[in-house]
């Protein structure tokens, strides 16, 4: 894409720019974005995914194939003997 000039519009009490549809596309933005600024420039960008995001979804895949079974298996620590609950 190329350098594109628009208009700052108003929208209610603040103001903004509509983003063309191929800008959009391009970055496979959605609903979202995050927006910083560097020097004299306003940046858009793609949201980063959230840390762990999803894991709680495959676990749940996971468990209800009956795939989640213990890596190493059951085993007590040579001191467990002692241990009173």
């Amino acid at each position: 894409m190329e350098l594109m000039k628009t208009t700052i519009r108003r929208i209610g009490n603040s103001q903004g720019v509509l983003i063309p549809k191929p800008f959009l596309a391009q970055l496979e933005l959605e609903n979202e974005i995050e927006m910083d600024v560097e020097g004299d420039a306003i940046v858009l960008r793609k949201p980063r995914k959230q840390v762990r995001e999803g894991w709680a979804e495959a676990s749940k895949a996971v468990a209800a194939s009956g795939e989640d079974v213990l890596a190493l298996g059951e085993f007590g620590n040579a001191d467990d003997g002692e241990l009173e609950w």
